[in-house]
């Protein structure tokens, strides 16, 4: 049997072009603060809040605001790509922000568009998803594609920057309060994507790295010759075959025994609806089984050869089956086995945890159980206040793996939309049913 092996050449791609734009509305002084009240208050901008936004737009709802701690659609988003130097997504051009059930034009027919703009490699990749196969989205055009959703859907206008501190529901609205502002609204989103993982407190005694250390989404220690990356997935893989291509010697820190390549950030056999099928009919420890065993770290197959050749040249030293016990400033990692890493800089890719509410809703609402809040599948409402809602890996315990996913987003975009609009309409808050 003959098995296709992506090669490392489609993680290249260029970044920074000069795409065509909209025209941008007019802007308040943000300053100022939103209007104090509003139909809708969307907690993210990022993909997530960035689809929320849209299908709302489409269903006539305007009068929404979105609070996000950059300011920007998806502007953190894009900046930990860039970080990392990530020039391609894994996602396929059929998961992308958008509506479902509208005529829009989707990422496949934006990057259609603008077929002048694009590589020979890029035109490939647009040519295999026509066809239906595999194929991989530059992060330029996806970020042009975002641009062109946030202005057409006047999402640019309504957001506003600020980190929110209390998310208060009551029966007939919902207060939330930012740093600078409040707004009370008829219903809430909270699309709060995933936070990086901390490391262990016995690695260090808890607190800020020692010197020389750092996670994968703040600045790294310019400079040395040899670096240790901790993590398995394609935030480590990025930052390997960054370092690798700086010069450095790489020590590679990876707890399972070998590393796991697949296509996509989530496993295929979870996307489309006879993917997140597999979760209906399933009690709620068969959910977080799948979980377990599903949500786990893997990287693109483009890299595979990459990293194989570097290790075989002895650039890359992996240590398989190996888990980090402490980390001194220096950088010195002793591994539980008992060896010893000297580097002169250590980032860490530990993985991510969905955030749920907790810190914003009160605890009592989130109600928390293994991870997972407690929500109703058909509107993915909070059973307990049912005028605030998610989107985004918070769903994970009904959507699957895949709620984590792009592809998860536009799924839960449209039954959450759907269900506020109704609710606005109507001027009702459908009862919820608990959740499995």
């Amino acid at each position: 049997m003959i098995k296709f092996v992506p090669e490392p050449h489609l993680l290249e791609s260029p970044r920074g072009r000069d795409w065509p734009r909209l025209p941008r509305p007019a802007v308040r002084d943000r300053r100022e603060g939103p209007a104090n009240s509003a139909e809708v208050v969307i907690v993210g901008a990022g993909p997530a809040g960035l689809a929320v936004a849209s299908a709302l737009w489409h269903h006539g709802v305007r009068d929404v605001v979105i609070v996000d701690r950059d300011g920007r659609p998806c502007g953190r988003f894009f900046d930990r790509i860039d970080r990392l130097g990530q020039r391609v997504l894994r996602s396929p051009y059929e998961h992308h922000p958008g509506v479902e059930g509208y005529r829009d034009c989707e990422l496949l027919d934006f990057a259609r568009l603008h077929w002048a703009r694009l590589s020979a490699t890029e035109r490939r990749e647009v040519r295999m998803a026509q066809a239906g196969h595999r194929s991989v989205v530059p992060v330029d055009v996806f970020e042009a594609y975002c641009d062109h959703l946030a202005t057409s859907h006047h999402v640019v206008e309504n957001t506003w920057p600020g980190s929110v501190r209390e998310v208060l529901p009551t029966d007939d609205a919902v207060t939330v309060r930012a740093n600078r502002f409040t707004v009370t609204a008829r219903h809430a989103v909270l699309c709060l994507g995933e936070e990086r993982r901390p490391a262990p407190e016995a690695w260090w005694g808890g607190g800020r790295p020692p010197a020389g250390v750092s996670y994968w989404d703040e600045p790294v220690a310019p400079g040395g010759e040899s670096q240790v990356v901790v993590g398995a997935g394609l935030t480590a893989a990025h930052l390997i075959a960054g370092a690798l291509e700086a010069g450095r010697q790489v020590h590679w820190v990876v707890r399972e025994a070998g590393e796991h390549y697949q296509c996509a950030d989530v496993n295929s056999s979870f996307f489309r609806p006879e993917g997140r099928a597999r979760f209906d009919g399933v009690d709620r420890a068969g959910r977080l089984d799948l979980m377990r065993r599903f949500r786990r770290a893997s990287i693109m197959f483009e890299f595979r050869p990459l990293l194989q050749q570097a290790e075989a040249d002895g650039r890359l030293v992996v240590h398989r089956g190996e888990a980090v016990k402490e980390v001194d400033a220096g950088v010195v990692c002793r591994l539980e086995s008992g060896r010893t890493i000297k580097a002169d800089t250590a980032v860490l890719a530990l993985g991510t945890t969905p955030s749920i509410g907790s810190g914003l809703l009160p605890s009592a609402v989130v109600g928390e159980r293994d991870g997972w809040p407690d929500l109703d599948e058909r509107t993915l409402r909070y059973t307990r206040a049912p005028r605030v809602s998610v989107v985004g890996a918070a769903a994970g315990l009904v959507f699957g793996p895949a709620a984590r996913n792009i592809d998860g987003h536009r799924v839960a975009t449209a039954r959450v939309a759907a269900s506020i609009a109704h609710g606005l309409r109507h001027g009702l808050v459908p009862a919820v049913a608990g959740a499995r």
